[in-house]
Parts: structure tokens; sequence; C-alpha cells
């Protein structure tokens, strides 16, 4: 897989309410496993969507404007379309 930013679409499993907020690792099956999102805010509000942005895109060295929820706003499963994403980093994201 190129290094090289760009577009990506991605699966990601949010947790909210967690002891702190971090990024890494994966949950799922090997076919399609998604990134593992951790946030200390709770699932109302749409506050754990909100920390998940800022999170992922903090992990990503991207704009938070950068990092969409393209499905599952009221589901712990989404699907998150990134731009200016480097590969290589979230392949790191991936393996941690």
């Amino acid at each position: 897989m190129s290094g090289s930013p760009g577009t990506v679409r991605f699966l990601v499993r949010v947790h909210p309410g967690a002891a702190r907020d971090s990024v890494g690792g994966t949950s799922g099956p090997e076919d399609e496993p998604a990134l593992v999102v951790r946030v200390r805010a709770p699932a109302a509000d749409g506050r754990a969507n909100a920390a998940a942005i800022a999170v992922l895109a903090a992990a990503l060295g991207v704009r938070k404007v950068d990092v969409r929820i393209v499905r599952g706003r009221s589901s712990r499963t989404k699907l998150v379309e990134a731009d200016h994403v480097d590969r290589a980093r979230l392949d790191e994201l991936r393996a941690t």
C-alpha cells in the first residue's frame, strides 16, 4: 500500500466513556477490521462522535474538517472518510 496522502474510507469501532482518548488496534473480522477509537466523551448528544473525529484527526495528522462519518452515526461501528491521510500512518495505527 502506498504511503502517499489521499482520501480513504475505513471502519472504526468507537468505545465511548473510556478512561482516556486513544486510537489503535483493530476489532472485528480479519477481512474487514475496524480501527479502534476510544474516547472519554459519553455516547450522548453526538459528543462521542465529535470526540472520535477529533481524536482520529489528531492521530492521522489531519484537520478535523478532513474527517467525516459517512455511515453509522448512531452505531459504535462507523464508516469514516478522511482526506489527506498517509496510508502508512493508518496501517501503523491498525497495527498498534
